[in-house]
């Protein structure tokens, strides 16, 4: 408090020789002024937030790199996929770390360490990734932790800043994700032709540390007793251990472990799968699959908001059903314009259910210890994201053909749709206390 003390004169009586001191009372900051400062933070974390997931977004560009890397270095393509696989299964099992941390140290220092991860390891394999082993060390281990450490910063913030429309919040972080797939993967192909495919990993690696650490300083926690944090309404609050003893958890990390199989299989071939099923040249190639991710980023955004009003299984659902659609078809994508057409749809439905299950999962076990029970579901993306490169890479190189790794997806996908309509509310561990409104 601040205290303002004058001195005055008290009429003119024989007490007039004194001086009375008094105060006019302590100065405090009004409900206003502090819904006001409350406001403004929301907006400064949402944009970190943003420029945070569009920096971490630039892996999903990693299908330019995979021809380059195999002409240049003669590894065949399981070898070098391995590398994306690497990063994904480091980033899931990371993920879950980075959301105890920040229960205890806060967003933007768990944020912060995973920019700086991030950034260096595909820094380090640029300078060092003409050996096998310093690709997936560089490109794959470190930069995959810094990813999994950063990624579930910007989502389980937004989600604690917004207690309400789950859907819309989440949907803004994840889409900013697939927005840095669409921008870096035209940029990577373009710096992958004039700088060479190194030269072009190191340029990236630079970008993304500056980007990513540098959004991360700008994240905050929300006020204990705002109103917009997880206690800002009455809802069911599971930390960790509860969550993990309902079937409820296992449910969505089923659900989600399919959709990255289809989805990261999908984004690790790409641009070779359009160069062999439409006929589409690296550059041409690496153009439709950048721009295919306006569809992720769709997806990310529109169908989590889509979930706040018909219900998030019921999405879910029309997503694997979706995926199982799009890849029986794209054998016949033999064209540049339809590869493009339904690989917008997998990605639509990969984008979509990855801005769904985390608003699923705090609707299930609430919002205070999302950082830790999603963080702990993204194991599945990490263990998705290898066997889903690992399938198509495989069956690809060994029959020469990607038809029947595609058909095999589709048909893991079919019998998977009816899993999210299997989910119901657990049973309430505890309820958290209404803060101010």
């Amino acid at each position: 408090m601040v205290w303002r003390a004058s001195w005055r004169p008290i009429g003119s009586s024989s007490v007039d020789s004194h001086a009375r001191y008094t105060s006019p009372g302590p100065i405090v900051r009004t409900r206003e002024d502090s819904t006001q400062a409350t406001r403004r933070q929301r907006r400064v974390v949402v944009a970190a937030a943003v420029v945070m997931q569009v920096g971490l977004g630039s892996a999903y560009a990693w299908s330019t790199l995979r021809i380059p890397l195999s002409e240049r270095f003669g590894w065949s393509i399981p070898e070098v996929n391995l590398t994306f696989s690497v990063m994904i299964l480091s980033a899931g099992l990371t993920a879950f770390l980075g959301g105890l941390w920040m229960e205890r140290a806060g967003p933007r220092n768990v944020g912060l360490a995973g920019g700086l991860l991030y950034g260096a390891g595909i820094l380090a394999a640029g300078l060092f990734g003409d050996r096998l082993f310093a690709l997936y060390l560089g490109y794959g281990l470190v930069a995959g932790a810094g990813l999994g450490l950063a990624y579930i910063v910007p989502v389980a913030t937004l989600v604690g800043w917004f207690g309400r429309r789950r859907g819309l919040v989440t949907g803004v972080a994840v889409g900013a994700f697939a927005l840095g797939g669409l921008v870096a993967s035209p940029l990577l192909a373009r710096l992958v032709d004039a700088l060479g495919v190194l030269e072009a990993m190191t340029a990236l690696g630079a970008v993304a540390l500056v980007v990513v650490a540098g959004a991360a300083v700008f994240l905050s926690s929300p006020p204990a007793a705002s109103g917009v944090g997880p206690g800002a309404a009455r809802e069911v609050d599971h930390d960790l251990g509860a969550a993990l003893g309902t079937w409820q958890w296992y449910l969505l990390w089923a659900v989600f472990f399919v959709n990255v199989v289809a989805g990261m299989g999908f984004v690790s071939e790409a641009v070779p799968m359009a160069q062999q099923i439409a006929g589409a040249s690296r550059t041409s190639a690496a153009a439709v699959v950048g721009s295919i991710f306006v569809a992720d980023a769709l997806g990310r955004f529109g169908l989590p908001l889509l979930s706040d009003r018909v219900g998030r299984p019921a999405v879910l659902t029309g997503i694997l059903l979706l995926q199982a659609t799009a890849f029986f078809a794209l054998p016949a994508g033999t064209s540049p314009a339809l590869f493009g057409i339904l690989g917008a749809l997998v990605l639509l439905a990969y984008g979509g259910a990855s801005g769904t299950m985390p608003a699923l999962t705090a609707d299930l076990f609430g919002a205070r210890h999302l950082g830790s029970i999603y963080g702990l579901m993204l194991t599945a993306w990490g263990v998705g994201g290898v066997v889903g490169p690992l399938l198509i890479a495989t069956v690809r190189e060994s029959t020469g053909s990607y038809t029947g790794a595609l058909y095999a997806v589709s048909a893991l996908m079919l019998a998977s749709a009816a899993l999210p309509l299997l989910v119901r509310p657990p049973r309430a561990h505890s309820i958290s206390s209404p803060t101010a409104p």
